[in-house]
């Protein structure tokens, strides 16, 4: 079901208490959701440490996420630029050595274009911008970014995107599938995604993209649901354990 999202006005900062994990939110030029990722992490007890694109050192982070937004514009593409960024290579050394990253919205299109992730994005069907709830279906529920949520569940979570068609080839798209690196599925498909695919993991599980913005739901009264704050609780408790 697709519905149309309602502007919100400012909401609390209430945090709990310090986890003592440090995650990385990278900052590009056009990042539009730095400061809502940083307000989730908080309020789960987990410290943000902005990343500037320029830079080449991680700070010792537990794991990255990159927020939405319009990086650089979306100049060429949507995650183009971004994608050849200081900090993109300091994240793809992390990764390497098992780094847990999540992109979200052009986050996600960062790291496809980086090749961080399979696939890539063009315009939606409808050649509009979207601004609208999603709802859709846990595919995998064995990242670190979704282990809170239950196979199969159906969840809800806003959606902010004019380039949302996601694609890969249809070899590619049963690969993802045999290799479970489906992480969410639409329940309809409103931009022409492959096989209604709006998140996908790497083939080792440590990078997930998602493109609607779990940050934008994690408290009831601000969003569409309050799902995505289950994207930081399972996080939390996935870092937490291998601490």
């Amino acid at each position: 079901m697709t519905t149309e999202l309602p502007l919100v006005g400012d909401y609390s900062t209430d945090s709990v208490a310090d986890s003592g994990l440090r995650v990385g939110v990278a900052v590009f030029p056009g990042t539009l959701g730095d400061r809502d990722i940083t307000r989730a992490l908080t309020r789960h007890g987990i410290e943000a440490v902005q990343l500037w694109h320029r830079d080449t050192d991680l700070q010792d982070v537990d794991a990255v996420i990159l927020p939405g937004g319009s990086s650089y514009g979306d100049y060429l593409r949507p995650g183009a630029l971004a994608a050849n960024a200081p900090l993109i290579k300091a994240i793809k050394a992390g990764v390497e050595k098992g780094l847990a990253v999540l992109g979200t919205g052009n986050g996600f299109q960062i790291l496809t274009e980086a090749g961080l992730l399979p696939g890539a994005f063009k315009m939606n069907d409808s050649a509009r911008y979207h601004n609208s709830a999603e709802t859709l279906t846990v595919a995998n529920n064995s990242t670190a970014f979704t282990k809170d949520f239950s196979k199969d569940e159906r969840i809800v979570l806003p959606l902010s995107v004019g380039y949302g068609n996601y694609w890969v080839d249809e070899a590619t798209a049963a690969e993802l599938a045999e290799n479970n690196q489906i992480v969410l599925r639409y329940a309809e498909n409103p931009h022409g995604s492959t096989q209604a695919i709006a998140g996908v993991a790497n083939r080792e599980g440590n990078v997930v993209g998602l493109l609607p913005q779990a940050e934008y739901a994690i408290e009831a009264g601000f969003g569409p649901s309050t799902d995505g704050a289950r994207v930081f609780t399972s996080l939390l408790s996935s870092l937490a354990g291998g601490k």
